[in-house]
């Protein structure tokens, strides 16, 4: 934000002015059936503390519980309205303030929340230039949409818990709209990031999870290790003040898998200027539930926040929730929650257009007033969580693929400790820091992910990625303001410096039944490693991120892999593993043939209360070079051929073979060949004689070459999961045995 031209000074508009425009522009607000914290005034739980008002949190809490219960209706339902224009030009801002008492959402909650809708107008034209709906936070893109109907009034759809606020502009009232459709606009006209091609035309704004298909169930907060409703401090709390337990777990931790029962979620609660109740003409069609009925309407009072600008602070304390990142031994944090204070005391109060998260949106509204400063290129975090399972083509517990994600994950990068969840699967922190930085992504059911990257400065990022419109306005966008967007589109300073995690973008998470620790020791090794990257047989590449010292990361129990370790000199280690679901931490659960790779007798001690992974899975002592790589290069072929000569072996094979003992009899012996001449070539290594293991890696890559045949030949004969895999393994350590080849280090 400090590196953007700066924007203009605002002042107060007139009062009369002020209350005009908020009259006019009095967003209609939906709330979630399962909502237990609306708009409410604060006033009614402050107290004097040395001589300031404040609000405390077991205050506000409690009283708001205390009040719902005792007059059977939303209490002292209340929007705050602050109206601002820029000095020397036409641009005024309507901000609406939201304020509930408590914030339950997954890993963020806090005592007091506050949400805000800032709407851009053009006193000149009279016309609403751009609406900005708050996000969970300013490190998560706000919902923003450029030329609004000036004769609709905002509609704001409140997520359950948090209170993000998404917008709806469309002919669905009550349902956010991410993408254009046939017959309705998008929501929003936020623009998409083209770094990551999956996500090219996905505009970068948080949205609204249930009306997405995305689930993620909430956290029962704690304080003091205790849920907050035990406190003798909150006597009218209960379990049920807080949201629904059929949406609630104890802790991701305590989940084998994502769950699948969470309940639909609906509209229950609409709250409209009092001036409007029961005026749905500016919401056409009428509102209705999801059943035909409409939702119960509750009126609310407008009122200017200079009435409640003597609330000098919201207190409470800190509640907790630990992130798990995957380490030898599991480490957890808690320092990600954060806190609210006063709106009056935020830089977007005095400022609206610091909550401006779209670079297009306000690269178009400096084009057009002088107030509003040029965009700078922000630093940005981003990632597609995807969920890696069993593949039908590969043979069983011998290969994944990926999904779109069951539930949505939380983010967290340690070093700026924000906590965000993703959108549509989409992890994405704005506004951050140059310098070294871990991501953590954890995740209801699922095992922790975790990976170190460098962001700005000299780090590996994409180039300043020009962000696009991914949806525009139709009817109401005049042809000046289209000529705008497109300028703004195609101008450099909209461009956001993407760091893209994962491998290319994408992050898999495994369940937590299915979850094996993959360990990486590099004690006593001699080589400085660097990179550490993991690829399945089927899926491809799973994992790819800087390794220091020693690297935990959890891979499905139902994969093959080949570990990949750089070193800081560019040579390349491979340690190919293939986890056994079935065993009981014998040796079995390793490859067999790379002394490299162990398997421990026992998860973590961390993880004894809640649901436990399979033994680790771990490589001591890694190694780069020729040596390392002809080791891998007869692990993969000797795996290969056993699987291969185990169809030989069945009593049925006679029959089931149908004739094509040959053809298989053939693939072994071709495989044993490609082992055979691998070994000579790591005892060449080792043995420092670098001439004849290059000749040896030249034969393996040769005998490599007529496995392929082979394949084709026995491919009538082997089960077609076993003969994917046997191509898929043959393509793997045909591009290993050249990088062996071409190795300097022996």
């Amino acid at each position: 934000m400090l590196d953007r031209e700066p924007d203009g000074q605002t002042i107060e508009a007139d009062p009369e002015y002020a209350e005009s425009l908020a009259n006019r522009f009095a967003p209609t607000l939906y709330f979630d059936a399962a909502e237990p914290w609306l708009p409410t005034d604060p006033r009614p739980y402050a107290s004097d503390r040395d001589g300031d008002s404040i609000v405390d949190g077991f205050d506000a809490l409690d009283g708001y519980h205390e009040r719902y219960a005792t007059a059977g209706e939303p209490p002292d339902p209340t929007v705050f309205y602050h109206v601002l224009e820029y000095e020397d030009s036409p641009l005024a801002v309507v901000q609406f303030w939201l304020y509930s008492t408590f914030d339950q959402f997954t890993t963020n909650f806090h005592w007091h929340d506050w949400e805000v809708l800032h709407v851009f107008v053009d006193t000149e034209t009279d016309r609403p230039q751009l609406y900005v709906a708050s996000s969970h936070s300013r490190k998560v893109p706000n919902n923003e949409f450029l030329d609004p109907d000036p004769e609709m009034v905002p509609r704001i759809l409140s997520e359950l818990g948090s209170h993000s606020s998404a917008l709806s502009v469309n002919d669905e009232p009550d349902r956010f709209q991410r993408l254009p459709g046939t017959d309705l606009l998008a929501d929003i006209t936020n623009s998409a990031i083209e770094s990551i091609e999956s996500l090219s035309e996905l505009p970068f704004a948080y949205g609204l999870p249930r009306d997405e298909g995305a689930r993620l169930p909430y956290v029962v907060p704690e304080y003091e290790g205790v849920p907050v409703y035990e406190h003798e401090r909150l006597p009218n709390v209960d379990r049920e003040s807080l949201v629904d337990e059929a949406l609630t777990v104890r802790s991701f931790e305590s989940l084998a898998s994502p769950p699948t029962d969470l309940p639909e979620r609906s509209t229950g609660l609409v709250f409209r200027h009092e001036e409007r109740i029961g005026d749905a003409s500016t919401d056409a069609p009428e509102d209705s539930a999801p059943n035909g009925s409409s939702p119960a309407e509750h009126a609310y009072e407008l009122v200017p926040t200079g009435e409640i600008e003597h609330l000098s602070d919201f207190t409470g304390p800190q509640l907790s929730f630990e992130f798990t990142v995957p380490e030898f031994a599991e480490d957890a944090i808690a320092g990600h929650i954060s806190t609210t204070g006063a709106p009056w005391g935020q830089p977007r109060y005095t400022n609206p257009a610091a909550d401006i998260t779209d670079p297009n949106h306000r690269a178009t509204l400096a084009e057009r007033y002088e107030a509003i400063g040029d965009a700078a290129a922000i630093n940005t975090v981003v990632a597609s969580v995807t969920e890696a399972v069993t593949s039908d083509d590969a043979p069983e517990y011998e290969g994944l693929t990926t999904l779109e994600p069951s539930v949505e994950a939380v983010a967290l990068l340690e070093s700026d400790p924000v906590a965000v969840p993703t959108f549509a699967g989409v992890a994405a922190v704005r506004d951050v820091p140059d310098g070294e930085h871990r991501l953590t992504v954890n995740a209801p059911g699922q095992a922790p992910y975790s990976e170190r990257l460098s962001v700005g400065g000299d780090a590996d990022t994409s180039e300043a990625a020009s962000t696009t419109p991914a949806s525009t306005s139709t009817a109401s966008t005049t042809t000046e303001s289209s000529a705008s967007t497109d300028a703004a589109a195609d101008a450099d300073r909209a461009a956001q410096a993407i760091t893209i995690a994962g491998s290319d973008g994408q992050i898999p998470l495994v369940a937590r039944e299915n979850a094996r620790k993959l360990e990486v020791d590099a004690d006593g090794t001699d080589a400085d490693l660097t990179d550490l990257a993991v690829d399945d047989d089927f899926a491809g590449r799973l994992y790819d991120g800087s390794l220091s010292g020693s690297a935990a990361v959890y891979v499905h129990e139902g994969g093959a892999y080949t570990a990949e370790v750089r070193d800081s000199d560019g040579a390349i280690g491979a340690f190919r593993v293939n986890p056994d679901p079935a065993a009981d931490g014998d040796d079995s659960d390793g490859d067999s043939s790379d002394d490299n790779t162990s398997t421990d007798d026992a998860a973590d001690d961390s993880d004894a209360d809640v649901t436990t992974f399979g033994p680790p899975l771990r490589i001591d002592r890694p190694d780069t070079g020729k040596a390392s790589l002809s080791s891998f290069l007869a692990s993969i072929a000797g795996e290969t051929s056993a699987e291969v000569a185990a169809l030989l072996d069945d009593d049925s094979a006679g029959e089931r073979l149908d004739g094509g003992e040959n053809a298989i009899r053939g693939l072994v012996r071709a495989l044993d060949a490609v082992v055979a001449a691998a070994e000579r070539a790591a005892e060449n290594a080792r043995s420092g004689d670098r001439a004849n293991a290059d000749q040896r890696l030249q034969a393996v890559e040769t005998r490599l070459e007529r496995v392929t045949d082979r394949i084709a030949e026995a491919s009538e004969t082997l089960p077609e999961p076993l003969s994917n895999a046997a191509r898929n393994r043959v393509a793997e350590a045909t591009r290993r045995a050249e990088q062996a080849r071409k190795s300097e280090k022996l």
